[in-house]
């Protein structure tokens, strides 16, 4: 009996710097993560050009050179692939905006989420967007949403809403006209609250259109 004690008590010991040895400081995890966008961004041969390139070429990017900007303040990196139809939201005005994404986990290069495919071809992701001054908030409307639906939360990460200071927000109207559409790479902290407490990077392929 005690030979049986001490072999439990030696696995547990064992299990227990096992698990000790799995745990990582948020700085290792931050390093992490930043290693895995810098790997993404190595792979797939994007190239980065900074705020001042961005603000010169009128806020666009080069989608044939695979150009993104790095948003120095939040860590966001963005690819606007179609500026869009229409106009930026006005200053003090509230719009109801609908988006259909991809998201991929970085970590595990996979989709997680998306209504895009056949399955979800009827749903829209719907928000309710704010500009005050120059600034936006937003939530996603309960009950249209699959982000909602599968984090539990109205709130709109703000790498979300990095686009919103460079996009159009339209509805097309006439023949060869676009809704917006980007792609952001949103670190943890600019994330949802599943990623940001998780310490996880997303990809995000999102388009904007106007709502009724």
């Amino acid at each position: 009996m005690k030979r049986i004690l001490f072999a439990f008590i030696a696995l547990a010991g064992l299990m227990a710097i096992a698990s000790c040895s799995k745990y990582e400081t948020y700085a290792e995890q931050k390093e992490k993560e930043n290693n895995t966008i810098r790997a993404y961004i190595s792979k797939n041969g994007i190239n980065v050009i900074t705020e001042e390139e961005f603000r010169n070429r009128n806020y666009t990017t080069d989608v044939s050179r695979n150009e993104y900007v790095l948003i120095n303040s939040s860590g966001v990196y963005m690819q606007i692939i179609q500026k869009g139809c229409g106009n930026p939201l006005a200053k003090g005005e509230t719009a109801t905006v609908l988006c259909r994404f991809k998201e991929y986990n970085l970590f595990t290069d996979s989709l997680r989420l998306t209504n895009t495919d056949r399955q979800s071809a009827m749903l829209v992701d719907k928000m309710s967007v704010t500009r005050t001054s120059d600034s936006y908030t937003a939530s996603y409307i309960a009950g249209s949403s699959i982000m909602y639906s599968a984090y539990g939360s109205t709130s709109v990460p703000a790498g979300w809403l990095t686009p919103f200071y460079y996009i159009n927000i339209g509805r097309p109207a006439n023949e060869g006209e676009q809704i917006a559409k980007v792609r952001v790479i949103v670190p943890s902290a600019q994330g949802t609250q599943y990623a940001t407490t998780n310490v996880i990077p997303f990809l995000y392929e999102i388009t904007y259109q106007r709502g009724i």
